[in-house]
């Protein structure tokens, strides 16, 4: 596996993998390419290459077919005595010989050196090998590429060299929460002053700020470019960590009384109540 690591924001959990390929098979026994990304130690639907290229059809990533068909240029090359060969044996109605099983045609070989390099485009990643286009996989809902803050390499590989570009140019802090949230963007902007058509409150509670940054990376982006709309969080007063969240994204809300799940009614209670008289929402949810 050649995997692109996240930051490690919730103690307890195995950091987000971002990009995860399998490049030797898998469970199945057979060979396959997989991508998958895993959030908060939860898997998404895997994009397996297993030979075949995809439907011209599908949704490409940049362009580019999520699957490649699989080709070898290293095999046996062909010449002229092998094409009088499978001329005769046309001739007198022998069969056509074998063409490349899809285990033939696998872009790695046992004991071969081979080229990996993973590209990030506008829509996804790149996956090539020795210079041919494999696969392409698309970014996952939350994550961008300044989220990747390590390589990971696992399984019987011997690594002969890396090279890496545009990656974080020192490593992140020791506070994983102030390097991933540093960033104007992510900040909500003022409220309106006029009523707006939908307030959405968020329930929530403190550690989840990966949860949180998803949320805020994803569907939030619309909110904040909407004039009509607005979505915040609201937290119960917990510590000083949260208070300074709040004053820097300027999204969350937070209730006077202690982080309880047996008092989740009076969040509920405050976010009517805070989209009604405050925000002056027609709908709230």
């Amino acid at each position: 596996m050649a995997e692109l690591l996240g930051t490690k924001a919730v103690q307890g959990e195995e950091p987000p993998r971002i990009l995860h390929p399998r490049i030797r098979g898998d469970f199945s026994g057979r060979l396959v390419i997989e991508l998958n990304a895993c959030y908060c130690m939860k898997w998404a639907l895997p994009q397996r290459c297993e030979g075949p290229a995809s439907w011209p059809d599908d949704d490409r990533v940049d362009g580019e077919l999520k699957c490649e068909k699989w080709t070898r240029d290293d095999g046996p090359k062909t010449n002229k005595s092998s094409n009088i060969k499978w001329l005769l044996n046309n001739l007198i109605g022998m069969p056509e010989p074998d063409k490349v099983s899809v285990d033939q045609a696998y872009p790695f070989a046992e004991g071969k050196l081979f080229f990996l390099t993973i590209t990030a485009g506008l829509e996804g990643y790149h996956v090539n090998v020795d210079g041919r286009h494999i696969a392409s996989f698309p970014y996952c809902t939350g994550y961008n590429l300044e989220d990747a803050t390590g390589l990971s390499l696992n399984g019987d590989l011997d690594i002969e060299s890396i090279s890496a570009g545009h990656l974080p140019k020192s490593h992140p802090s020791f506070d994983p929460q102030r390097y991933l949230k540093m960033s104007e963007q992510w900040k909500a902007p003022p409220l309106p002053t006029e009523p707006v058509e939908l307030f959405i409150g968020i329930l929530s509670a403190a550690n989840h700020f990966a949860e949180w940054m998803a949320v805020r990376k994803s569907w939030m982006i619309a909110t904040r470019k909407s004039s009509n709309s607005v979505a915040w969080f609201f937290f119960a007063l917990v510590n000083e960590e949260l208070k300074k969240e709040e004053e820097f994204f300027g999204d969350i809300v937070l209730v006077l009384f202690m982080d309880s799940y047996d008092l989740v009614v009076l969040k509920t209670i405050a976010i009517t109540e805070y989209g009604v008289r405050v925000v002056q929402a027609k709908y709230v949810m």
